[in-house]
């Protein structure tokens, strides 16, 4: 059996800034049912160890680290028989809250350290060195906040293999010179080719160079980021790295997101049982004052920045509220998005809602209740929603980015048997509408409409073949450290 750990630096239910959440509390467990030992390294923020206090958790072992006094807990991923280690350092970590952020908005001055940290206690297990017998074969970290995981292993000559996922590359921990010195990281790592990234330290460059392999979560945004449109500055790494590069599309919890169970729903419907839908439609109309008319109602659910495709959206939504449109917006984000849309709400009664900030069983029932999801992202690495959308027989309009391109398929490019949503390729307002409008020609035709809704319905989005394709990835990293020379 493959022993696998698994770093991030949130997971799904007991911290979630956005999709890696999901990604670290599904693919794990959907590797467990494969048969692969997969334990969950997570930092021990104050919900984290109280959920662990109430299920049961054991202290497996304690030490110092620089300054700060460490302690590694065992419990269970709520829900799961998934294994999750929690590092307990009150110093860094004991925070209410955003992981990453104070109350301000700001990031927390010394998410560094707090990362380093995490880091060398994630090295430490995959070495044994953290005091713990159990050892794994493979780390696999995701994102900035795991970046130093790899550079840490580095000089253990038997280490465990090593997998990188970018989640999004946007996000790549930069932090100044001054921060790499109070780190204590080695001379030898401030080079171009290693941490060294426009004179400032670059977590994520960490895992790109020091993994033996690196992922990302879609086939369509691993080719984009060696671009310099999407690379965001580490095009050329990538480019150089392009033979250990792979993009496997995230899967969704068809658990939780099931239109036939789901207990956010006040009816439930399937494929070929589509009638409830409306109803759901209704009380969410209900629910958040809108009129129940029948005209085509719109969702968007996400947050609210310039990546997210925001801006087009505002700028779109009045044509669309003239034509009778009606739309439902849950999220948080920049204030100047976030006035707009509140100006709209007033302006529009009865026609849109806007719910400021997260609510899990609302965004359920935006997702059954809705004719129509739009997902406008600049660019979205995979995307979620529209997996979730199409589960529910909601079409989703899209730009033609990343995953978003690798799920969508539009009747003008497939056909009508082979459609599940439609895509807009240029970046701008026009190709929106242009798409939405298209979208609402073929709501008016019922049989058209329902073909869509049921190939949406049909496709398997679940962890169930990702966590094949993960585990074949493992397989070969340990093959290749078998075949090389050892020094």
């Amino acid at each position: 059996m493959i022993r696998v750990l698994f770093a991030t630096s949130e997971v799904y239910p007991l911290v979630k800034t956005g999709g890696l959440a999901d990604v670290s509390a599904s693919l794990p467990e959907a590797l467990c049912r494969l048969e692969y030992d997969v334990q969950i390294l997570l930092p021990g923020y104050p919900d984290a160890l109280e959920a662990a206090r109430k299920a049961g958790s054991r202290r497996k072992s304690r030490f110092q680290l620089g300054q700060y006094n460490v302690s590694l807990w065992q419990t269970r991923l709520p829900g799961t028989a998934v294994t999750l280690w929690l590092v307990d350092c009150p110093a860094l970590f004991d925070r209410p809250g955003n992981p990453y952020k104070n109350d301000d908005g700001k990031d927390w001055w010394d998410n560094a350290h707090r990362f380093a940290l995490f880091a060398r206690v994630g090295a430490m297990m995959a070495t044994g060195d953290a005091g713990v017998t159990w050892k794994p074969d493979l780390v696999h970290c995701n994102d900035w906040q795991t970046g130093l995981i790899p550079v840490f292993m580095e000089p253990c000559q038997d280490r465990p293999g090593t997998v990188f996922t970018i989640h999004n590359l946007a996000y790549q921990g930069i932090f100044s010179h001054e921060t790499f010195r109070a780190l204590g990281l080695p001379d030898s790592l401030w080079r171009l080719d290693q941490l060294e990234f426009h004179d400032q330290l670059s977590f994520i460059k960490g895992g790109l160079v020091f993994s033996d392999r690196i992922t990302t979560v879609s086939p369509g945004y691993a080719r984009e980021i060696q671009t310099p449109e999407f690379g965001c500055g580490l095009d050329g790494l990538l480019r150089h790295r392009r033979a250990a590069l792979t993009g496997i599309l995230n899967g969704i919890d068809t658990r939780v997101w099931n239109p036939e169970e789901d207990p956010e729903l006040a009816f439930h419907y399937g494929r070929e049982h589509l009638k409830n839908k409306a109803q759901c439609q209704a009380r969410l109309q209900q629910e958040l004052g809108l009129e129940v008319n029948g005209r085509p109602l719109l969702g968007f659910i996400g947050r609210l920045v310039e990546q997210k495709g925001v801006d087009w959206l505002i700028a779109a939504m009045p044509e669309l509220l003239e034509q009778g449109c009606q739309f439902v917006v849950l999220g948080s984000g920049e204030a100047r998005y976030e006035e707009a849309l509140k100006l709209m709400a007033r302006q529009w009664p009865g026609q849109m809602s806007l719910t400021l900030g997260y609510d899990e069983g609302l965004s359920h029932r935006i997702t059954g209740g809705c004719d129509l999801f739009l997902m406008p992202s600049r660019f979205e690495p995979c995307g979620l929603n529209q997996m979730y959308s199409m589960r529910y027989g909601t079409v989703p309009v899209v730009h033609g980015v990343g995953g978003l391109s690798d799920t969508v398929n539009d009747p003008q490019e497939v056909g009508i048997d082979k459609a599940n949503g439609f895509r807009f390729s240029e970046a701008s307002v026009p190709a929106l509408l242009g798409a939405v409008n298209r979208a609402l020609a073929y709501f008016s035709q019922r049989k058209q409409w329902r073909r869509l809704q049921q190939n949406g319905m049909a496709t398997d989005y679940s962890w169930k073949r990702r966590a094949l394709d993960y585990g074949d990835l493992y397989r070969n990293i340990l093959k290749e450290r078998q075949l090389q020379p050892q020094d």
